[in-house]
């Protein structure tokens, strides 16, 4: 069995919210082929996507050829709306996560939903993240930083308490990435930018005492963590060195919370795939993909089939784990 616990999906009309909200900003689709269609942010290209980035036909007739049961699907992060009006980004939210659950609701055994809050307001974010609860959603994704914020400001506790008490598992995603506008060429913001925000939201939420403050909070992280566990040896160091720039927050060392959280497997790199589980534990890394993109993993499961693993410790990387952060059971997902 395998769960994809990294992919993304989007509806196939998009409102001009621009027109609603009377200001700019906002992604919107031109459909230009029966399969294609650009993303535009106002008049400005951003991406060119095809119909598996809202067709669930199309995701399951390629999952079928990859041999992939089950994707988590979350939205695509530009989608987040961070910097909008907060009332504005929750009426997106609720378009975007009412599109979710038609699609788990219409295939329960193919798909399990990330819903997507208005992070900039705790109030506006609280009751969407309730509602994504009654929707069926087995939890939210959140970006690597709230308009440059970190993620351990205490104006997020009051997320975080809800999540928990909700048993809302979370998946962090980069988006936003600092230094884009001083790395604009060669593709730098996602090479560099995107490892580098994981590893940025992984520390402050060390440093920041999120773990202490919120322990039954299930987080998983993006691209294997992103940049975290290559300098893991360097921000232990700066712990260990100067506590009175690093243990403000939290007195515990960064490397005791190993096995506290999630990754997905998506490195590229047998090697580094193999350092990671060995570093976070064998029940901490799930596949991932970033299905449909193209810095995905274009064989799901692949890099982890190469390891020269035990079944046992495979299903865990391909599907157990999944469930476990999750909190759900395989037998909902088995086709009778």
């Amino acid at each position: 069995m395998k769960i994809d616990i990294h992919t993304h999906i989007i509806p196939e009309n998009l409102p001009r919210w621009s027109e609603k909200f009377g200001y700019g900003g906002f992604i919107h689709l031109e459909h230009h082929k029966p399969c294609c269609a650009r993303m535009m942010k106002d008049d400005e290209f951003f991406r060119e996507i095809q119909s598996n980035c809202w067709d669930p036909a199309t995701r399951i007739e390629e999952c079928n050829h990859s041999h992939v049961d089950v994707q988590v699907i979350s939205t695509i992060p530009v989608m987040f709306n961070y910097w909008a009006r907060p009332d504005d980004c929750l009426d997106i939210s609720r378009f975007l996560n009412d599109h979710i659950a038609e699609v788990v609701e219409r295939y329960p055994k193919k798909f399990i939903g990330l819903g997507t809050i208005p992070m900039q307001s705790a109030e506006l974010a609280i009751r969407e993240m309730e509602r994504c609860k009654k929707l069926g959603l087995a939890g939210i994704q959140i970006g690597t930083n709230i308009n440059d914020i970190n993620l351990n400001e205490p104006r997020f506790f009051p997320i975080y308490q809800a999540a928990e008490a909700l048993g809302m598992a979370i998946f962090v995603h980069p988006w936003n990435m600092m230094g884009a506008k001083q790395m604009s060429k060669y593709w730098l913001p996602w090479l560099v930018g995107m490892p580098a925000e994981t590893n940025r939201a992984i520390c402050s939420i060390i440093f920041g005492g999120v773990f202490e403050r919120f322990p039954k909070l299930r987080f998983a992280f993006a691209h294997g963590g992103g940049s975290f566990p290559a300098n893991l040896g360097r921000i232990e160091r700066g712990f260990d060195v100067r506590p009175d720039l690093t243990a403000i927050d939290n007195a515990i060392s960064p490397r005791k919370y190993l096995g506290h959280f999630y990754v997905d497997s998506l490195m590229h790199d047998e090697l580094f795939l193999k350092y990671v589980i060995d570093l976070l534990g064998e029940d901490k890394v799930c596949l991932g993909t970033d299905y449909p993109f193209p810095l995905g993993e274009s064989v799901p499961g692949e890099e982890i089939d190469r390891l020269k693993l035990s079944k046992k410790s495979k299903d865990k990387l391909l599907y157990q784990n999944a469930l476990n952060w999750l909190n759900l059971d395989k037998k909902n997902f088995l086709v009778k």
